[in-house]
């Protein structure tokens, strides 16, 4: 990791910047298999999966019958482990749910707002080197507690043809039925345009290689949207000279581990615990059997020494870190303060692990420096609102006058009419 020490504020947007990505060559491949799938459906999706999973599928959609077998394979902890994180989930997602919200702005004009769930959804569940069941959690649990009517779930075969039984056996337990073998540039396309198996979705949501992040945003110039826009995976830790060490270590390598463009930052007042913690890595990291893609983080990781809180907690802000780990005495000054991040553990004991699997939060998250404007994924995410209105006679006797105005103001007659003839039929019928 790159050692850094009280850098100036002048320096800190070329300091923070993330690695860089070429997405040139990337583009052109998606939209020539954007177009093929538009034109070709199932043909396309089975040409591109044999291309790049090394499978030749007869039929893209999982059976019931492997749905069903899924169940067996998976052990009884591990088992008990998905429940216990999915009621978590389930439990925090639906706190979220929001009431009717009425207002009467003046006598006779009501207003009102809904929500309604997005009927459509895709939700693309990565099985590279790290078959992602968890995210099948984030994902599936606030579409079915929204309500939404069509779920549709994407996931890349392995060589054999064959899904990871933790992910069936998830989407089974969440109530997804429909589940297709198809992953990367393919499956975000075939959600976009739809084939004569899967569905076409309004949004579609989940993490995924630069590939499908590319993916993704093609889709949108397609009339489908996404959750967010998405990079690799970081994660920002702030600790003093009170955090422990080998916690702070085990928490960047935690996150080095996702893949080798994953960047990891720790932001320290204490140069001991700076020095402490590099240590840690190193130890730690001839442990993991993942040290290798762990080691290529790291490699692309900074550890930063400033000044003072006040002065972290500008840094971090401007970073604007997808996970953002808080270990100091000072803990409630950056709890109350962070203005931008994804999700913000807090103390000792709570590794940003948890929150990937089983606290409750949702780990489908802003990267890049999105969190600036971007939320987490939410129960409001799977859902839309619409506005309502009511006037009543009375009511547009008070409010017409002042539409009418501004409506000729803008040299819009119809729209004045329409107030206009209103308000004649009225006054004709007192």
């Amino acid at each position: 990791m790159k050692k850094i020490k009280y850098p100036k504020k002048e320096d800190w947007n070329i300091m923070l910047k993330r690695p860089s990505q070429t997405v040139d060559d990337i583009e052109k491949t998606v939209i020539e298999i954007f177009s093929e799938v538009n034109t070709k459906g199932d043909k396309a999706v089975k040409k591109y999966t044999e291309l790049f999973d090394g499978i030749v599928l007869q039929s893209l959609a999982v059976t019931q019958d492997e749905i069903d077998a899924s169940v067996n394979m998976i052990d009884t902890g591990l088992k008990e482990s998905i429940q216990l994180a999915k009621n978590n989930i389930s439990l925090f997602h639906e706190a979220q749910r929001t009431q009717r919200v009425e207002l009467n702005t003046m006598e006779g004009v009501s207003c009102w707002q809904e929500k309604r769930p997005i009927q459509k959804v895709g939700l693309y569940i990565p099985g590279g080197t790290a078959p992602l069941f968890s995210t099948v959690l984030m994902l599936a649990v606030p579409a079915v507690l929204a309500g939404c009517e069509e779920i549709v779930l994407c996931t890349p075969p392995d060589s054999e043809g064959r899904i990871n039984p933790a992910i069936l056996y998830t989407a089974q337990l969440c109530g997804i039925k429909k589940i297709y073998k198809v992953g990367g540039i393919q499956a975000v396309a075939a959600m976009t345009f739809g084939t004569e198996t899967i569905p076409a979705v309004y949004k579609i949501f989940g993490p995924g290689n630069q590939f499908v992040t590319v993916a993704k945003q093609l889709a949108t110039k397609f009339g489908v949207a996404i959750d967010m826009p998405a990079g690799p995976s970081e994660l920002l830790v702030f600790a003093d000279e009170t955090a422990n060490p080998a916690f702070i270590a085990s928490d960047l390598l935690s996150q080095a581990e996702h893949g080798s463009d994953s960047q990891v930052i720790l932001v320290t007042t204490s140069e001991a615990l700076l020095d402490n913690v590099l240590k840690e890595i190193d130890d730690q990291l001839q442990l993991l059997p993942r040290a290798e893609i762990a080691q290529n983080a790291i490699n692309n990781s900074k550890v930063i020494l400033v000044e003072d809180s006040e002065t972290a907690l500008n840094l971090i802000n401007e970073y604007g870190p997808e996970h953002f780990i808080v270990s100091a005495s000072d803990e409630d000054f950056f709890a109350t303060n962070i203005l931008n991040a994804g999700s913000v553990f807090i103390g000792d004991y709570t590794p940003e692990s948890a929150g990937d699997y089983a606290s409750g939060t949702n780990h489908t998250l802003p990267t890049n420096g999105y969190a600036r404007q971007y939320s987490g994924l939410n129960l409001d995410s799977f859902m839309k609102s619409i506005t309502f209105q009511k006037i009543t006679k009375a009511g547009l006797k008070k409010l017409g006058p002042a539409v009418e105005l501004m409506a000729a103001a803008e040299g819009l007659q119809a729209h004045k009419n329409a107030v206009t003839l209103r308000l004649k039929e009225i006054i004709e019928n007192e």
